[in-house]
């Protein structure tokens, strides 16, 4: 599984922290951006990359390789990343 794994996440959502947990327990590497941290334009320019992947904004907004995820789906999540149990 070599698809690029990125992650737009709150520092403080609980979702988004069950979200880093299953991808670290997976052994996946993965580009996260908490955006609460940011600001100014850096945060308005992640804020629109999220709003292309996912127009309600919310949080987790994961993807991977094409297929975007929104919340934490841990089945969905697996299976995207072919570690999904059949």
């Amino acid at each position: 599984m070599n698809d690029q794994v990125k992650l737009y996440s709150l520092s403080t959502c609980s979702h988004c922290k069950s979200t880093k947990r299953l991808l670290d327990e997976c052994n996946v590497q993965y580009d996260v951006t908490d955006v609460d941290l940011l600001a100014g334009e850096e945060r308005a320019a992640i804020l629109e990359d999220v709003k292309s992947l996912n127009p309600k904004c919310s949080f987790p907004t994961i993807k991977i390789g094409d297929k975007v995820i929104i919340g934490y789906k841990e089945q969905e999540i697996k299976d995207a990343l072919g570690l999904g149990e059949s």
